[in-house]
């Protein structure tokens, strides 16, 4: 089968690789003790979208330590063709959606909903993931078709396939963005009436904001420098928008349009490939982002910071950044009393609702994050695309089915 693989910072391709199983084969960032790992729980599944990610373009950028020949690809949304042994809920022809966590529902963590830190799918430390680094080497879902673990207790099922599919732009979104960008806002404290400021347009920023306002939220601010970006979050989900390349203080700028420097919830939507503000927005600077919304967030507030920072950056811009350690204020979020949320969302807690909210009509995810789609073998394409900042979140349509 077909699949796009990382070989170089800015280069993937696509490979014909071997159709998966229900065991974990040897391979490019397959952890050595999950080598032979069997999977009678698990399932194939036949993608009908799978999308690249802002997670997916920072290793494609060489900016984590990603092996060559990785197979990429963690939103996945497709039918079930095999069925595992102990597999006992799910059938074969289901449609589903796949969150990218990877996850036991038999751990502690698990069991306490924090799906995104599970304790027994990665050797190395808590948490996995599909086609990432370092996270247990789990074949990527940018293929034709992919296992999945655990699929009673990972896999949502889509309840009327024709309605599915006329909504699949946007249930494919249930795999990560959506979730993620939802997740950022609860974790900020989003409720009826707040404002809120978003870090970041780009799909999960936009996801983020179109959560905000699903929540109740009586503004949604949200910055960046890419001015498409920043038009799409005006015309599309109808945001207050601030452009950071241009000079002024954040607070001055937030004041302009709420009456006040302060919001009273933020979410970081950008991670550690931050740049500076004003005059420094051509400069890499990745604790920017952090320190801004502890300095625009209210007393006593919440931060969500559901933007990607890592342990492992070979390209950061000093030492410390490239383990992982930035010059956080955090003094400064101390002083204010903050509250601040990290880490992988936890998919299971919020997709099912989630799902019911695009099945109802009551939000069009798709519409918020421009999904774009395109084929398997466009795939190179897209990512050189989305690396230029283009205002689209790219849809990958491996086997025609979204087109026809």
């Amino acid at each position: 089968m077909k699949a796009v693989a990382y070989i170089e910072p800015m280069k993937v391709e696509i490979q014909d690789i071997e159709y998966p199983t229900l065991e974990l084969r040897d391979g490019p960032g397959v952890n050595p003790a999950n080598i032979g790992r069997k999977c009678p729980h698990g399932v194939i599944l036949r993608l009908v979208a799978t999308n690249i990610c802002g997670s997916d373009q920072h290793m494609v950028r060489g900016r984590t330590t990603a092996p060559p020949g990785l197979i990429l690809g963690h939103e996945i949304t497709g039918e079930v063709v095999e069925v595992g042994r102990d597999v006992e809920f799910i059938a074969q022809g289901d449609l589903v959606s796949t969150p990218f966590n990877i996850a036991c529902g038999r751990c502690r963590m698990c069991k306490e909903g924090h799906t995104g830190v599970c304790l027994n799918v990665n050797p190395d430390r808590p948490g996995s993931a599909y086609g990432y680094v370092d996270m247990g080497g789990w074949q990527g879902g940018q293929a034709e078709y992919v296992m999945v673990p655990y699929a009673d207790w990972n896999l949502l099922r889509f309840p009327d396939r024709e309605q599915a599919m006329e909504k699949i732009l946007d249930l494919t979104m249930l795999s990560d963005i959506f979730p993620t960008g939802y997740h950022g806002c609860v974790t900020a404290g989003v409720t009826t009436g707040s404002t809120v400021y978003i870090a970041g347009a780009g799909p999960v920023g936009l996801a983020a904001a179109a959560s905000a306002q699903l929540l109740g939220a009586s503004a949604v601010l949200v910055g960046d420098m890419n001015k498409e970006r920043l038009e799409h979050a005006r015309t599309a989900i109808g945001a207050e928008t601030i452009d950071l390349s241009e000079e002024g203080a954040l607070p001055d700028r937030i004041e302009q349009i709420l009456g006040e420097p302060v919001v009273d919830a933020a979410v970081d939507a950008v991670g550690f490939e931050a740049r500076g503000h004003g005059a420094d927005s051509a400069h890499e600077q990745p604790a920017t982002v952090l320190n801004s919304i502890m300095e625009i967030t209210r007393a006593a507030g919440k931060l969500g910071i559901p933007g990607l920072y890592v342990t492992g950056d070979p390209g950061a811009a000093d030492e410390a950044a490239k383990v992982g350690s930035l010059s956080i204020r955090i003094g400064l979020g101390w002083a204010k009393s903050h509250s601040f949320t990290t880490g992988q969302c936890p998919v299971m807690r919020y997709h099912r609702q989630l799902m019911n909210a695009i099945l109802r009509d009551r939000v069009q995810i798709g519409k918020a994050v421009n999904a774009t789609v395109i084929s398997l073998d466009d795939a190179p394409q897209g990512y050189a695309q989305f690396d230029s900042g283009v205002a689209k979140k790219y849809v990958i349509d491996p086997h025609g089915s979204i087109a026809a």
